[in-house]
């Protein structure tokens, strides 16, 4: 991997089983197969036209950080993820601009992670991933709860919208930690990665607070689901332009 590539964006609910009938019978996603508990938490995630990913968190366990941010938030958007090609690298320009590197972990040689805490990253959880060639079998796909039969055809999970109070805050943090390019959209900005699927879009308020405001697709269907958050997911839906 030579670039840094958005992956895929993680939410958090209290029940893994409630989320295909919106996953999969109103968006049409499929599961891909990966996923499984993992400590605090058990995790799967669905794919989408176009190669957009969606993740879903269950908590496991009496209490975790998973438990704190559903007692305190509700279902919702926890995290995206970057993969990067040198996790050292990513963390290093993060500190280089000012943010706290938390979690760092490179203990397994398949998976090295660290996180920039929300606080200093615009509202959302930003987890640095660097997967490691291993040679390995692959292990059986995770069965991740049904879907009802005969879904939709799939979206296309444009990606996040998000907002931050100056385009300075957008940039350092999506341009130079991130290394995405940036262009013009709505009003805002938008920061790709070459080899993504999906983008950030930014709206820039000084007076608003910083954080997610909706994933974003694309569909030439209907697509029926509340313009207000998902009672299920948390998270607004809104349709929108790559």
């Amino acid at each position: 991997m030579s670039e840094i590539e958005f992956d895929h964006i993680a939410i958090a609910v209290p029940r893994m089983a409630d989320a295909p009938a919106v996953l999969v019978d109103a968006l049409g996603g499929m599961p891909t197969g990966a996923g499984g508990p993992s400590g605090a938490y058990t995790w799967a995630q669905w794919g989408f036209a176009g190669g957009g990913r969606l993740e879903i968190l269950e908590p496991l366990g009496e209490d975790s950080f998973l438990h704190r941010f559903l007692a305190a938030r509700g279902p919702g958007i926890h995290h995206v993820t970057f993969r990067v090609p040198s996790l050292r690298e990513a963390c290093d320009r993060a500190l280089a601009h000012g943010y706290r590197i938390v979690g760092y972990d490179d203990s397994d040689p398949r998976w090295a992670e660290a996180f920039l805490h929300p606080k200093e990253a615009l509202g959302v959880v930003v987890q640095l991933a660097e997967s490691r060639a291993v040679e390995s079998p692959p292990g059986p796909a995770w069965p991740a709860p049904p879907g009802p039969p005969d879904p939709p055809p799939a979206v296309t999970i444009v990606g996040l919208r998000t907002r931050a109070r100056s385009a300075e805050r957008a940039d350092t943090q999506w341009g130079r930690v991130l290394l995405g390019r940036r262009g013009h959209a709505g009003g805002g900005f938008v920061y790709r990665w070459p080899d993504s699927p999906m983008r950030i879009a930014v709206e820039v308020d000084p007076e608003a607070e910083e954080g997610p405001l909706a994933i974003e697709f694309a569909s030439a269907r209907t697509v029926g689901l509340p313009r207000t958050p998902h009672p299920v997911l948390g998270a607004v839906f809104r349709r929108g332009t790559a």
